[in-house]
């Protein structure tokens, strides 16, 4: 059952509570660089309207401190006290930039004056300082709020984005990540913006999220990061923009998986087996972990990764430690064992099953904070799909004993549940069936039957895959079970076939025409004994 969560982009009042005299006043909120820009530039000959004559202005300015630094860097190369005064200057020129921000439409003409090769250019000037003032500016002119809801703003930031990449910002964004040094709080505060501009790159041209790890070395410093056992703003960004980078990107993934990734990723997590995040920051930090986690867990290669460093076995330490991953370590077994038997075997040798239907029978830790219906139900909808991937990768054998067995135990108690959920979901379904004729709404099957998947269909399908396999096992215990229930219920195996069938009938050929048919042809088989 594999899905995920889809990353709203970072607001610019949720910058990093990392000390910096430039970033940001004692309230957080305003970003403080920008008005003394406005301010300088009034000061300097008084920019009132920002238009194409005051551009030029501004860029002229920025090209002739550049030029001079550059001269005196040339003329006195061991001299630094030659050049600090144009270093100051052109630092000053950077921050009359900012104001551009404000005009995204001038986009194009910055473009067209041959403005951006110079700027990009500076990311690895000598002075880190000035690279540092480089970052901050590219980070403002491509925020969303430049973009907002004009169309006209959109293409004109795109025409930036694209003229930064042909000159090669990525590459230099992250060579420039090389050099700083999170003991100094600005150069932290500069590590967080480089991050902060790259996923506003990413946000104009989703294609950056592949061309960044291909050209750079952005995973491989990701890595190293989030690796740091510290908690701080700039692990959690790391955490999340790795995250972004691998939502929906088969490339990225395995690309990661290569690099010892997913071990990486199970190391930051195993720091929360036994204890919980000190905060909500550091609890959103371990939550983009554990969705890389999950996205790393797509390709097959990465299950056996994931296989042998042991990963099966840390997610069922965490669920016993009842601690707040619990929930996350379900979702991530889910993903491994997805299509997977190898994990599906390791789970049962490791006695993982013990854990599993605990949890299914109800016995789920709930924190206050995690008190909310949805959270319970998502985790009872994972642990379905954990048993349904379990029953579909355990096919013989001791193993299958074991896990059919769980369902006999007790007085049949998991049938017992498994029939409470299938007739919640059921009543569910029902609900939004009539609900969809009585609005009549004109909407074709694929549209009415995706209705019912948002519904919790699916859901319903795999308790009734489940079924299939407890009735096609021959135990008469659990079939005597099953026809009991049904009964009490008003039901008949009539109704858990209808459902089996339009799972049949809507299987997908993703994994090719051949899965396809192997798929159909055993849920062929559970209505036939039916």
């Amino acid at each position: 059952m594999e899905n995920h969560q889809h990353y709203n982009k970072r607001k610019r009042d949720e910058s990093p509570p990392v000390p910096s005299s430039a970033s940001q006043d004692a309230d957080g909120g305003v970003d403080l660089s920008l008005l003394e820009a406005v301010e300088k530039s009034a000061q300097n000959g008084g920019v009132e309207v920002l238009d194409l004559r005051t551009l030029k202005k501004l860029v002229l300015a920025f090209e002739r401190r550049l030029r001079d630094n550059l001269e005196a860097r040339m003329k006195y190369p061991d001299q630094p006290d030659k050049f600090a005064d144009s270093e100051v200057e052109l630092h000053e020129e950077i921050e009359r930039l900012k104001v551009l921000a404000g005009a995204p439409e001038l986009y194009p003409e910055l473009v067209a004056l041959n403005t951006v090769p110079s700027l990009v250019d500076l990311l690895g000037h000598d002075n880190a300082d000035i690279a540092v003032d480089v970052v901050s500016l590219l980070m403002d002119l491509t925020d969303e709020d430049v973009l907002g809801d004009d169309d006209d703003n959109e293409e004109a930031v795109r025409v930036l984005v694209d003229t930064l990449l042909e000159n090669n910002a990525l590459e230099l964004l992250v060579q420039n990540l090389a050099r700083l040094s999170e003991a100094d709080p600005d150069e932290a505060t500069a590590i967080y913006n480089t991050l902060s501009t790259i996923e506003n790159l990413i946000e104009v041209k989703p294609a950056v999220a592949e061309l960044v790890c291909e050209r750079t070395k952005l995973l491989r410093w990701l890595i190293g990061r989030i690796k740091v056992r510290e908690f701080d703003a700039n692990k959690q960004y790391a955490s999340e923009i790795m995250a972004i980078l691998l939502q929906n990107s088969p490339t990225n993934q395995k690309r990661l998986g290569q690099m010892n990734g997913v071990d990486a990723v199970l190391q930051a997590v195993a720091l929360y087996k036994s204890r919980d995040p000190k905060s909500e920051d550091e609890e959103e930090m371990l939550e983009n972990l554990f969705d890389c986690l999950c996205c790393l867990l797509m390709p097959m290669e990465n299950k056996e990764r994931f296989l042998k460093s042991e990963g099966v076995e840390l997610m069922i330490i965490i669920m016993k430690q009842k601690k707040s991953a619990y929930g996350s370590s379900i979702r991530a077994i889910d993903f491994a064992m997805t299509k997977y038997p190898p994990a599906c075997e390791r789970f049962v040798d490791v006695l993982g099953l013990k854990t599993a239907f605990a949890a299914f029978m109800g016995k789920i830790p709930v924190s206050k904070k995690k008190k909310k219906e949805s959270y319970q139900e998502e985790l009872e909808e994972r642990l379905i799909s954990l048993i349904a991937s379990l029953f579909g990768g355990i096919l013989r054998g001791s193993r299958r004993e074991r896990l059919l067995s769980k369902f006999v135990e007790n007085e049949c108690e998991k049938i017992d549940r498994l029939m409470e959920l299938y007739m919640r979901y059921s009543d569910r379904i029902k609900a939004e069936t009539d609900r969809l004729q009585l609005d009549d709404l004109e909407i074709d099957e694929e549209e009415r039957y995706n209705r019912k998947l948002e519904a919790g269909l699916y859901t319903l399908q795999l308790i009734a895959v489940i079924l299939g396999h407890l009735w096609s096992s021959d135990h008469s215990r659990m079939r005597e079970r099953i026809e009991l229930l049904l009964k009490q219920n008003k039901l008949t195996k009539k109704d858990v076939r209808c459902i089996l069938q339009e799972y049949h009938d809507n299987i997908g050929d993703l994994d090719g025409p051949e899965e396809k048919e192997r798929a159909q042809a055993k849920i062929q088989k559970f209505i036939s004994a039916l």
